[in-house]
């Protein structure tokens, strides 16, 4: 469905919604100003509906989360049905069946897959904790506490994860709280070759750079990672919280290069909705953690949660289903041909970003005016960013496309 083109954004009731929030929530979350934000109210498939009744194209997917669409029938089928038999549990302590299928899940999707073996799982709440979860892993399964990162990574926002964040905006004024023990290479580069491995412990990587602006590094950079790991004896951590789950056109982005991590962080689109992620990791590795003596030494009060597992589930089953490969290859050569179109485009399956002359985001509030969800990446912030549902159609793509160039001509930019 597309959008009717929109003038009057936000309209009185997001106004209304906005001007609340700006008295009770903390003035650094939510950005505001004339044009900007609309209250979300319900989605579904690819479209959302903000609180005044306007309806949009999402070219997020809720930030990477709905890549199966918003409200996936199954999915919610699979949520309600949950919630009206246990809406929580004791994850650590008395799980509950889900849980342990999850794992198996997951464990057959990464290294059952990959090669033959068995995975084993730590279940957390949102993606940097996942991050945080592999850095602790590796810490324990080497020894050592050095950690190389990347530039223009992004890794989440926590202490633990901000180590391997290279998005200065974000380190800000807590940089003097972080432990100096992280070696930042440049992305696609050869120069952890010449890297003294004595004391690194894990090299964490996105296989493809998401928030960095949609950088696909050099066929030999993620071979040369792991062997370079294999040499020294540290860990390769693939993030994939954003290019998992056939965002790339792949399951995994790392199976672009065959390339297989010793550990792989994964959330997002895992759930396609409920705040849940996991680390998931080869046997041997995850067994540097200790057996549980009665108290776990990493936890969280909502781990393996029943609803966030039994939608996770039927999520990880719908996208096995080969029609979701097609469908991303299919929708994903459309729109990266027709994104070349406009300039330097660059990108893989449904992720994809066009770089501009100047700042992405002064585009978000008149795309907005014309029904359109967008977000912008890079370090300089002059990427605009395309990963829409999958379930997005030639001619929402073609209305996208039309207006973005519109813009994109326009002497405002």
């Amino acid at each position: 469905m597309l959008p009717a083109l929109q003038t009057v954004i936000p309209g009185p009731e997001s106004l209304r919604l906005a001007a609340d929030l700006r008295v009770h929530e903390s003035r650094n979350v939510t950005y505001m100003d004339e044009s900007w934000p609309v209250f979300w109210e319900r989605a579904e498939g690819t479209n959302v509906w903000d609180a005044d009744g306007n309806r949009f194209l999402d070219l997020t997917s809720a930030f990477g989360v709905a890549g199966l669409g918003h409200r996936h029938p199954e999915i919610v089928a699979a949520l309600h049905s949950q919630a009206d038999t246990l809406l929580h549990g004791m994850g650590d302590v008395h799980p509950t069946a889900l849980k342990g299928q999850l794992c198996r899940a997951l464990s057959e999707i990464t290294y059952g897959r990959w090669n033959g073996t068995t995975g084993k799982v730590v279940l957390s709440n949102s993606g940097f904790e996942s991050v945080e979860t592999a850095l602790k892993t590796a810490r324990l399964a080497t020894g050592k506490k050095g950690i190389v990162a990347f530039t223009a990574g992004y890794h989440g926002l926590g202490y633990g994860s901000l180590l391997g964040t290279d998005l200065p905006k974000f380190q800000g004024p807590f940089g003097d709280q972080l432990a100096p023990i992280t070696t930042r290479l440049p992305f696609g580069g050869s120069e952890i070759d010449q890297l003294d491995g004595s004391d690194i412990g894990a090299v964490l990587v996105e296989p493809i750079q998401g928030r960095g602006g949609k950088v696909i590094p050099p066929a030999d950079f993620l071979p040369r990672l792991r062997e370079w790991c294999d040499r020294n004896g540290a860990l390769l951590i693939f993030d994939e919280i954003y290019t998992g789950f056939h965002r790339t056109g792949k399951t995994f982005a790392c199976e672009w290069d065959q390339v297989v991590p010793d550990l792989i962080c994964l959330g997002k689109a895992l759930s396609s909705g409920f705040p849940i992620s996991a680390c998931v990791g080869k046997s041997t590795v995850m067994d540097a953690w200790p057996q549980s003596t009665g108290e776990a030494l990493h936890t969280s009060t909502f781990l393996g949660h029943p609803v966030g597992c039994a939608m996770a589930l039927k999520s990880l089953e719908i996208l096995q289903r080969p029609e979701t490969a097609e469908m991303v290859a299919e929708k994903g050569a459309y729109l990266g041909e027709k994104l070349k179109s406009l300039g330097k485009a660059r990108g893989r399956g449904l992720m994809w970003g066009l770089e501009l002359p100047e700042n992405a985001g002064a585009l978000l509030g008149s795309l907005l005016k014309d029904g359109l969800l967008m977000l912008a990446d890079g370090p300089e912030g002059n990427v605009l960013s395309f990963t829409p549902p999958f379930t997005i159609s030639e001619e929402e793509i073609d209305f996208t496309i039309e207006r973005v160039s519109a813009h994109l001509k326009s002497p405002r930019v």
